[in-house]
């Protein structure tokens, strides 16, 4: 597993989460999208503290399923119940976290080839 496959989860229900702005056609909240952006770089930083843990757990493949359909309902109830807000917290969310991944992987690829050298 690793990072594509989180990338791949986090694009799925960022899939997810467009096609409820498209169906519900809330408007997207910035201060919402601010907040989940927010959150995601908080878990981060506090997931850093014990990263070896967090990667443990996390790979579990019930930990990774049971997230995905936890997430997918919550779009489905927050598309009704509070639209705006819920789907533009998630995608604050879930863009931030896919950025955090990004430049993750990138400057482990370079620290990487620079030790090949």
């Amino acid at each position: 597993m690793g990072a594509r496959t989180d990338a791949a989860l986090a694009l799925l229900v960022l899939v997810a989460v467009g096609t409820a702005f498209v169906i519900v056609e809330p408007g997207i909240s910035w201060v919402a999208a601010s907040i989940g952006g927010l959150g995601t770089l908080g878990f981060e930083l506090a997931a850093a503290r014990d990263p070896d843990a967090v990667r443990r757990y996390w790979e579990r493949p019930l930990i990774q399923g049971g997230s995905v359909i936890l997430a997918l309902a919550g779009i489905a109830v927050g598309a009704v119940v509070a639209p705006s807000s819920v789907l533009s917290v998630m995608c604050g969310a879930l863009v931030t976290y896919l950025v955090v991944l990004f430049v993750v992987q990138r400057d482990a690829n370079a620290e990487s080839s620079v030790n090949r050298e």
